[in-house]
């Protein structure tokens, strides 16, 4: 009966990358001391870690986001517990460049994004929005503060939106900002997931209600905007899946596959370019992988550039054909070959006819 159990759990941990579940396990941030959880496996080929955090106070990354004002800088903070309420800024060899203060209590940060602000500038978003009593708070908050044009230490007094859920409190980990509308969604962390879209308008001083509007993978920890908008990526602890995001929420989903083996995967984002995607997990010193996307997985600006430099492409934009056989030439091979093949059966048939 255990065997079979364990074989149950495996198939499900399997699909995980894209199920929408029906029934709640127990959450894997818990342990039961049984079939430890997937925490990945080596991801698509050509992911490599990008860098490692330097920084001994990075100790439980747990979102991640591209500067928009600085060339190889991300956003990173830390999870729930004993950390101040700082925000960092490191390199692309994980230095630390800038840590900002933000002169509120927080909670249980888990998502970071950076997108046009209410104000038009570039400006760095917060998400307050885990919830380790299952929906026990009252409200999440998203704070936000433009993002420094010069990096260095400051301390701020960022400004805030607060949502409800539409359905009740979700614990959630996983926030996206659409870069086309500034429209914020968060993702739940659950085993029958869920997408909410905030209000296209947001009351800064009330509460903004956020409405379901698509189901989740199970165990979302992070979701992130390709730069032109035109995908979206949800991650959990072992996968993530990548959706067509051109007309919006939701949307179709193109594929989804296992990312490199990490301890506690908790952050995604894709590179300025969208060629690729960035992964981190909690821990000290903690890798970032880079995973190249492909296909229909890249957005597309990513993938229309990538057809511009391609060397076979034309003047016109179109890529060269490579030269193709003629029928007759091209069956050649076959059709000698099936000879040789029938004269070797008629010699076989005659020996035999002549020793009978």
């Amino acid at each position: 009966m255990r065997s079979s159990l364990t074989l149950v759990a495996a198939a499900l941990f399997a699909l995980a990358p894209t199920a929408s579940a029906v029934a709640a396990p127990v959450d894997p941030d818990v342990g039961t001391g049984g079939v430890d959880y997937p925490r990945g496996g080596e991801g698509p080929e050509g992911s490599e870690i990008a860098f490692e955090f330097q920084d001994d106070r990075i100790s439980e990354s747990s979102g991640l986001a591209p500067s928009l004002l600085h060339e190889g800088v991300w956003w990173t903070h830390n999870d729930s517990g004993d950390h101040p309420s700082e925000v960092y800024a490191v390199d692309e060899d994980g230095e630390t460049l800038a840590t900002v203060t933000l002169n509120i209590e927080r909670r249980d940060w888990e998502a970071i994004s950076v997108a046009q602000g209410p104000e038009g500038v570039p400006t760095v978003f917060v998400g307050d929005i885990g919830d380790n009593f299952g929906g026990g708070w009252p409200n999440i908050r998203v704070y936000h503060f433009a993002e420094p044009e010069v990096l260095g230490d400051a301390v701020l007094d960022p400004s805030v939106f607060t949502f409800t859920y539409e359905d009740g409190g979700r614990d959630a980990e996983g926030m996206m900002i659409d870069p086309r509308s500034g429209r914020i969604y968060v993702v739940s962390k659950e085993f029958a997931g869920s997408v909410y879209a905030a209000p296209e308008n947001l009351d800064p001083s009330g509460e903004n209600v956020l409405t379901r509007v698509d189901s989740a993978p199970l165990f979302a920890t992070d979701a992130a905007f390709s730069p032109d908008g035109t995908r979206y990526a949800i991650r959990t602890y072992w996968g993530v899946s990548v959706y067509d995001g051109t007309n919006g929420v939701p949307g179709r989903s193109v594929g989804s596959f296992d990312l490199p083996e990490m301890e506690q995967g908790e952050s995604v984002a894709f590179t300025p370019d969208g060629t690729a995607l960035m992964a981190g997990t909690e821990g000290a010193n903690s890798p970032v992988w880079r995973v190249p996307l492909s296909g229909e997985l890249l957005p597309d600006a990513a993938a229309e550039a990538e057809v511009e430099a391609s060397p076979a492409a034309d003047e016109d934009g179109s890529e060269e054909e490579e030269p193709r056989e003629s029928g007759a030439s091209g069956a050649l091979p076959l059709i000698l070959g099936g000879a040789a093949v029938a004269v070797v059966l008629i010699g076989a048939i005659v020996l035999l006819v002549r020793r009978t």
